[in-house]
């Protein structure tokens, strides 16, 4: 990499790492990435509203790739002390998309000086973290007949500078569920007359293990409680209602989906035993990523032929990914690449 670039790259991931915006939120980083592209390339931009997009363009009858880099933030405080630390209580880039953004840009001003034998499209994502990203940004593959995406996320499991690479499913499906149910409240010293929801999110919870049993499944299927949410702090009353909120995950969506099913069916029957109202609720919803083993092994070459070292992953990752959304209209793969410090 040219060193000007590197260190344009370098100050640029420094800067949005002080400046971190939450999914949807991008308001700052998208306009400065911009700004940024404009100033040192000579590359088309197209904004989109939420997310934008930079062009090299080789010809009419060359082929079109995209390469994605997300660049939202988490809530949550920065722990560790830098001096280009987030100056925003509550918000920080602890999953490293200031990386991700910065390395596509730094990749824009190598294509912009170097120039390419492909149309190279530069995809600049918002809101990974919550799933809903890549959804708004899959127009872009559609409307410009994109052969083939990648991407990929930094690691800091992997040894320094590393490629992890695998072919089929790399990270899972998953969703956040809600199970909401409603009975009737009544005085703690009448239980009886009310319609408390407890024994039923109970049987929920027990019913899990069944649901998710390794036997019953082709591959990894998993239900994390994460909140139950009965009743109020008020011994004098009964609880009437209540959330329960899970985690569903499977390294397959039809997995996922039946899952789902099994979940709904379940607490349906439930409602109907215990004389409750039953309600479901969605978010975060992740596609399962599936790399394409011609994308995937382009990865490969491309990491043997700098003499990077490659690391072939036994199984997928049981996070999750909206990068699948792109892998469902064209080729495409995703790899990780080893971080151990910052840069």
């Amino acid at each position: 990499m040219i060193q000007k670039n590197f260190e344009l790259a370098k100050k640029l991931r420094h800067t949005l790492h002080q400046h971190p915006e939450l999914s949807n939120e991008e308001v700052w980083t998208k306009k400065y990435l911009i700004d940024f592209l404009k100033a040192y390339t000579k590359l088309e931009i197209v904004d989109k509203g939420n997310w934008f997009y930079a062009v090299y363009r080789a010809g009419l009858d060359k082929p079109s790739i995209a390469f994605r880099a997300d660049y939202d933030a988490l809530p949550m405080d920065e722990v560790i002390d830098l001096p280009w630390a987030s100056q925003f209580p509550g918000k920080a880039h602890k999953c490293g998309h200031d990386g991700h953004a910065a390395t596509l840009a730094g990749f824009a001003l190598e294509i912009n000086e170097k120039g390419a034998d492909k149309n190279i499209f530069f995809l600049f994502q918002p809101a990974e973290e919550t799933g809903d990203g890549a959804i708004q940004c899959v127009e872009l593959i559609k409307e410009h007949n994109i052969d083939e995406i990648f991407a990929y996320h930094n690691m800091s499991g992997l040894s320094y500078k590393a490629v992890g690479i695998i072919d089929g499913t790399s990270f899972c499906a998953s969703k956040g569920m809600t199970i909401h149910l409603e009975g009737s409240p009544a005085h703690a010293s009448q239980p009886e007359t009310g319609t408390n929801p407890s024994l039923a999110f109970a049987n929920i919870i027990k019913a899990i293990s069944e649901f998710t049993s390794p036997e019953k499944s082709k591959g990894l299927v998993l239900c994390t409680v994460v909140q139950i949410d009965v009743g109020e702090k008020a011994f004098g009353i009964a609880a009437s209602k209540g959330d329960l909120r899970m985690t569903i995950r499977a390294l397959y969506e039809e997995e996922l989906e039946q899952l789902q099913e099994n979940l709904e069916n379940f607490a349906k029957a439930q409602g109907v035993e215990h004389g409750l109202k039953v309600s479901f609720s969605y978010n975060d919803e992740f596609p399962e990523t599936i790399n394409h083993k011609e994308s995937a092994d382009k990865i490969r070459l491309a990491a043997k032929s700098k003499n990077i070292e490659l690391i072939e992953l036994d199984e997928a990752f049981r996070g999750s990914e909206d990068f699948g959304h792109y892998t469902k209209l064209t080729k495409g793969a995703y790899c990780f690449i080893g971080t151990i410090r910052f840069f």
